[in-house]
This record gives C-alpha cells, sequence and structure tokens, in this order.
C-alpha cells in the first residue's frame, strides 16, 4: 500500500512539473511574439535628403604633427655619470643632458695638446735653421707635417672630449628616455626621443576640386577635437603636387601652439577653408548621423525598412552635414529613434 502511495506522489510531482515546464514555453513563446510585434514598427521620425546652396568652404580632417622631432643617439662611448633631463623634461638647444665618463678622453686630450705644443716649437726652431741653411728642406717639409698632424690630433681629441658632455640638439620636450645613469654607452647608443610641440603641423587631404581653392600662405581656422573644441590659427605650408591612389592631395598647415602648448602630436584637427562663394550640396541633419564623422553611417528607410548604409561626408557646419556618396536625393533618412534600430528592423514613420 505504502509503496502504490508512493508510486502516485512521483507521478503527482512529475505532472506538476511537466505543467510547469509547458506554462513557462508558452510565456516565452508569448514574450517573443509581443518583442516580434514590437519589433516590426519601431516608431521613427525621417528627414529627406535635400540639395541646398552651401558655400565652397569646406573642411578637412587630419592628425596634428610635431615639425620638429628626433631621436637623440650617442656620438661616444663610455658610462653615463649623471643625467640632467627625464621624460617630460622640456629642454632648450644646446642645454646639457648627459654627462659621460671623460677621464680617458681628457688624457688623449692632454697628451694631443703636449705633442702639438712640442711639435710646434720644434717647427719654429727648424724654420730657424732653414734660415741659415743648416737643415734640408725635406726636413723643415717633415717637421711642418708634424705641425699639421698634431694639431689635427689636438682638434679630434677636443671633439671627443666635448662628445662626453651631450646637450639637446633642438628645443623641445623629452618623448622619451632610453638610457639611465651607470649606462655604457657605445657609438650609435639611443638616448631620447625629443619633440618640438611649440608649432606644429596639421596634415589633411582634400580632393581635385577643394585643392584649386586653397593657396599656400593661406590663412586656415584650425579646430583640435580635444580641448573643449579651441581654435587655432593655421598656414598653408605645402600642397601635394601629386594626388595619392584616392585621387586625394596632401596639405599640410603649420599651426602655433598655444603657452601652455595644449596641442599634441597625433592628436585629431579639422581645418576650416573658407572661400567666399557658393555651390549646390546634398545636405542632412547632423542628428541623422550614426557613428562618429571619421565612421559616419545613416538609416535609409525604403518599404518600411531601416537599412545601414555608410556615407561619406564634406562639410560639416554647426547642424547640416554635406553627403558626397551614399545617399540620393529624396531618400528618407531616420533622424530620431536610431538607437533602438538594426539592420533591416521594421519602422513605422511617426508623422
Amino acid at each position: 500500500m505504502k509503496k502504490l502511495i508512493y508510486i502516485v506522489v512521483v507521478i503527482l510531482i512529475l505532472g506538476a512539473i511537466g505543467f510547469k515546464l509547458m506554462d513557462n514555453k508558452e510565456q516565452m513563446a508569448a514574450n517573443a511574439a509581443v518583442a516580434e510585434i514590437k519589433s516590426d514598427a519601431i516608431p521613427v521620425g525621417v528627414t529627406e535628403a535635400k540639395t541646398a546652396r552651401l558655400d565652397k568652404s569646406f573642411t578637412a580632417q587630419g592628425n596634428f604633427a610635431p615639425i620638429q622631432s628626433l631621436t637623440l643617439l650617442s656620438e661616444t662611448t663610455g658610462q653615463i655619470q649623471r643625467v640632467l633631463k627625464r621624460k617630460g623634461d622640456k629642454v632648450r638647444a644646446g642645454e646639457l643632458l648627459i654627462q659621460v665618463e671623460s677621464n680617458t678622453m681628457a688624457a688623449d686630450l692632454a697628451t694631443a695638446q703636449t705633442n702639438a705644443e712640442k711639435a710646434k716649437r720644434d717647427l719654429e726652431r727648424f724654420e730657424n735653421l732653414a734660415a741659415g741653411d743648416a737643415i734640408t728642406q725635406r726636413q723643415l717639409e717633415d717637421a711642418r707635417l708634424a705641425a699639421k698632424s698634431t694639431q689635427a690630433q689636438l682638434v679630434a681629441a677636443r671633439q671627443r672630449m666635448n662628445k662626453t658632455r651631450i646637450t639637446a640638439p633642438i628645443s623641445g620636450e623629452i618623448n622619451a628616455m632610453h638610457i639611465e645613469v651607470g649606462s655604457y654607452l657605445n657609438m650609435g647608443t639611443k638616448l631620447y626621443d625629443i619633440v618640438n610641440v611649440d608649432k606644429l603641423k596639421l596634415e589633411v587631404k582634400v580632393n581635385e576640386s577643394e585643392v584649386l581653392l586653397i593657396n599656400k600662405g593661406q590663412k586656415v581656422t584650425i579646430k583640435a577635437d580635444a580641448g573643449a573644441g579651441q581654435q587655432y590659427e593655421g598656414t598653408v605650408t605645402a600642397i601635394g603636387a601629386q594626388a595619392d591612389p584616392t585621387l586625394k592631395f596632401d596639405v599640410e598647415i603649420e599651426v602655433k601652439n598655444n603657452a601652455n602648448n595644449n596641442l599634441r602630436a597625433g592628436m585629431y584637427g579639422t581645418a576650416y577653408f573658407e572661400v567666399a562663394d557658393q555651390r549646390d550640396a546634398l545636405l542632412l541633419p547632423r542628428e541623422a548621423i550614426v557613428g562618429s564623422i571619421q565612421n559616419p553611417s545613416v538609416y535609409v528607410v525604403n518599404n518600411g525598412v531601416a537599412n545601414q548604409r555608410k556615407v561619406k561626408v564634406g562639410v560639416v557646419t554647426q547642424d547640416k552635414v554635406e553627403i558626397l556618396d551614399g545617399v540620393k536625393p529624396g531618400e528618407q533618412i531616420v533622424q530620431s529613434g536610431q538607437i533602438n534600430l538594426r539592420e533591416g528592423i521594421k519602422v513605422s514613420v511617426l508623422k
């Protein structure tokens, strides 16, 4: 009897579990159906790509690079005794950076100086003897050669001695440091990377129609993407004579940094070329752009379906973006509600 009761209880428990699983399955199916219904009609606001008049002024993006930068290499051998400048320090051209052990160089210099002085005295004595025909002309020439040779050796010894005091070849900031006190230097050992950011160059690329509107020496407004969008004045210093494989021309703009050197090499910047003329352009509101201006795309609505499409942008104003490629006039573009979208999802257009 007890065994029968146990069997009945087990059957009831298994039945309850099965019922619960079926109920959960139905609930999940219902939730999926609701989600599907919701995804069928995500509400979005749309705008239309329209052609309008826009001045021929244009923008170009690029990266700031230092006008002066170098890797300082050792021109001497020996052990480092002192390091006076470290990473992040500002330096002036000619300022002492490193002192290398100089005892050997000092001894060589003293020897070279002694030899040069002796050769000079010997030459003076030989010249006096030659005046009285006491020596041959060959002996006098040998004395002159010895004086020149020892003088050259003295100059070389002084240069080797001077090179134990390693100085900054340019003004700037130490960006990297490759040595320490006690390091032994060989010829060509890497010491410092020095970058001068008092002035930088913004390197941008422009198309064939834009390059014809640029002149060397032209003033350009520069805006750094970092640093709260601070503006700088730049001057066009070089214009590419030949296009690259993408039919873009290199333009180099020199920019003077501010007193705090807020601009840094490698930062992203935008150059604004002002042109007093107008042209037709295909425009969209800025809020229609998905992603950044550097990697832009939009959602195009066609037959109630949103498709993401890459676009190429030109001039960027305060509230408009010029579309160079990727969108045709009259197409419906999502202006609001993009956050809920994905490729191929159905949408309903808000009126």
